[in-house]
């Protein structure tokens, strides 16, 4: 029968999870992802609010109906039960939208998606996992089948209205670059831009800062160890004395960054050869711990040393920093880096800091930053940290995080 004991549980877990989600605050990516499709994946770092955004979806589309059902694959259901056979039960008993999380805590959670998605051509599939490196090894198959979606950390924009109740829109790049100047006046006259900025750069990254409180820190440096210690043990051949070698590996990116790429220093006080430094520095950049930069006209593929190394946001900068002081302009680029890198491509170029989607020249500074490295330029600008306003070329640092 349909509804045993046990999958009636799986039931109340799913009413139960839904109808406690909050819908007050929901991320970009909810207006982005195309929620009719098939078969849709959501990818993103630990953290990010993968769970939310799927159960808000549901709350708000589908209510508490019988034809819709939450599972978590980390459920111990799951031990002894394959995903495919409750899909296959769920579908016979008119089931019609399926959203599959922790698809990582499963191991042959593609295979089983595959054929559900192969088989049952009425069942919509909606998955997540917080292991980016294996969905990247895994939606190979999937590839010509689902339509993937990755969720970026908060945005400042997400991070305003998520804490103040506001409801900021995100802007386009082309709008800040030629308006800058009222929009800022838009924003900032209600709000303390600048003591809320700073905030958001400690803590703001992530969604569980409000839960989180005075173990936000020990909280990301958890999600740090497990990524290292079990997600990419689990996908590489990789032993404990190279987790020891990776651990010391992130702590040296974290007291450096923008760090200039010499891989050669790197390797040797690393301890790991040349080929698998720079394949481990790739792994890292698909787990959303850092972000690799190339130059403007290198090659792509994991055995092209990138130009810069970044901690991903700024949150981790501060976790794993193990100097006593956080470099400000460390903090700047990092900044600006991930606020862009959601949307634009970003190079590494000899005049200015990035070259964003072969078009814009970026230089990062403080308040009394000049145009002096961009000067001669086309469509080059600086980019002022410190400044509520700005004027000209030069655009506050803050605006950056509204575009998504």
């Amino acid at each position: 029968m349909y509804k045993t004991v046990v999958m009636q549980n799986l039931i109340n877990y799913s009413s139960a999870r839904i109808n406690s989600v909050s819908t007050k605050f929901v991320r970009y990516l909810t207006k982005e992802i195309e929620w009719d499709d098939r078969l849709i994946g959501i990818t993103g770092a630990r953290g990010t609010g993968k769970t939310t955004l799927m159960l808000q979806h549901i709350k708000n589309t589908f209510g508490a109906s019988g034809d819709t059902l939450y599972v978590s694959l980390d459920d111990y259901y799951f031990t002894q039960h394959r995903l495919f056979d409750l899909a296959e039960k769920f579908y016979m008993n008119g089931g019609l939208h399926l959203f599959v999380d922790e698809v990582h805590k499963y191991p042959s959670w593609s295979i089983d998606i595959k054929n559900i998605y192969d088989i049952f051509p009425e069942l919509k599939i909606v998955f997540s996992g917080s292991s980016a490196l294996q969905l990247h090894k895994a939606t190979g198959d999937l590839s010509r089948r689902a339509a993937m979606y990755h969720l970026h950390e908060l945005s400042f924009r997400e991070y305003l209205n998520l804490t103040l109740k506001t409801n900021f829109e995100s802007i386009l790049i082309s709008d800040i670059l030629s308006n800058h100047q009222k929009l800022a006046g838009d924003i900032v006259k209600n709000i303390r831009i600048t003591a809320l900025f700073k905030n958001y750069l400690q803590n703001g990254a992530y969604p569980f800062f409000i839960e989180a409180k005075g173990q936000y820190y020990d909280r990301l440096i958890n999600t740090v160890n497990t990524i290292i210690e079990n997600d990419l043990p689990a996908i590489e051949n990789i032993n404990y004395q190279s987790v020891h070698k990776l651990r010391k590996l992130i702590s040296l990116i974290a007291d450096s960054v923008p760090f200039k790429i010499n891989i050669s220093e790197l390797s040797r006080k690393s301890g790991l050869s040349r080929d698998v430094l720079l394949r481990l520095l790739a792994l890292l950049d698909n787990a959303s711990l850092i972000t690799n930069i190339r130059q403007k006209g290198a090659p792509t593929g994991h055995l092209t040393k990138p130009d810069k190394i970044y901690l991903n946001n700024t949150a981790l900068l501060f976790a794993i920093n193990t100097n006593q002081q956080v470099s400000s302009g460390t903090i700047r680029e990092t900044f600006f880096m991930n606020q862009l890198i959601q949307k634009h491509k970003l190079l590494s170029v000899k005049k200015g800091d990035f070259l964003v989607d072969n078009k814009y020249t970026f230089e990062i500074g403080g308040r009394n930053k000049t145009n002096e490295q961009i000067a001669g330029l086309n469509n080059a600008f600086v980019v002022a940290d410190d400044i509520e306003f700005g004027y000209k070329n030069t655009i506050p640092l803050w605006m950056f995080g509204f575009l998504y």
